[in-house]
This record gives structure tokens, C-alpha cells and sequence, in this order.
């Protein structure tokens, strides 16, 4: 049940998954799949969107608690991460804006196939489309 503390977060990495986030004692309101165009998807460490025209990265529209979002953003591997407003584009034609914890681009750095590897199971149990599928393989094999 939505309560007036609840703001919309889109999620594009491993929060998607709303057992994980169950397991950090957040049960969203609302979850369904959407996507923010002029954003690629980076995977470094762990993941981020970059503004690039041209692209569009699917995720995620949970309604959490302003509380949750906060405590599960001071969490030390993801402190980095700062509140973007986004306009996320639902199946029903809707957009709705949002808000995106990206890492800033200068914090991006290094690689993790595993991070990625459970993205993309992520992804496929949520139907994102092939060639959304292909650019999370090829952020998780940078060769």
C-alpha cells in the first residue's frame, strides 16, 4: 500500500530485483518495467547510466519509501551514487517522472562480469528486449 512518503525510484542494476530489496526490509509499493531514453547503460564496479542521446535503458518504476530509498543509498559500496530526475516511459504509453541514483561518470571505474552476469539473468526473468540484452553482455566482456 502507497503511503505520501513514498517517491517513484527507477532501478537499472541489481535492485531491480525485488527480493533483494526484500531482504533489505523494503517491499515497494508499486514495480513495473520501463525504460528513460538519452541514457546508456556503464558497468563498472557496479552499474550506472550515463547521459548518451540516441540510447535507452530499461529498468525498474518501484514506489519505496523516501526513508528506504535514502538508507538503501547509504549502503558504503553505493554512497557514491546521487538523485537524478528522470521521465521513465511505462508499457501503457505513460511516462512518469522519477527519481535515478546514478554514479557520477568520474567515479566510474573498473570491471565486474559478475555484477553483469547476474544483471542479465535480471533482465531476461524481466523481458527486456535482445539488443537491451546485448549492450549488458557487452559491458560485462570489455574486451
Amino acid at each position: 500500500m502507497m503511503s505520501e512518503n513514498d517517491i517513484a525510484v527507477f532501478f537499472y542494476g541489481l535492485f531491480m530485483d525485488e527480493s533483494l530489496l526484500a531482504s533489505k526490509g523494503i517491499e515497494p509499493a508499486l514495480a513495473t518495467t520501463g525504460y528513460v531514453d538519452g541514457y546508456r547503460l556503464r558497468i563498472g564496479k557496479r552499474a550506472t547510466l550515463v547521459p548518451e542521446q540516441g540510447n535507452r535503458a530499461y529498468g525498474v518504476l518501484m514506489m519505496i519509501g523516501r526513508e528506504d530509498a535514502t538508507g538503501l543509498y547509504s549502503d558504503e559500496t553505493v554512497a557514491d551514487y546521487v538523485p537524478e530526475p528522470v521521465s521513465v516511459s511505462l508499457p501503457s504509453g505513460d511516462s512518469e517522472p522519477a527519481i535515478c541514483y546514478n554514479l557520477p561518470p568520474s567515479k566510474l571505474e573498473g570491471a565486474n562480469s559478475a555484477y553483469a552476469e547476474s544483471l542479465l539473468l535480471l533482465a531476461k526473468r524481466l523481458g527486456f528486449p535482445e539488443d537491451y540484452l546485448d549492450v549488458i553482455r557487452s559491458e560485462g566482456d570489455p574486451s
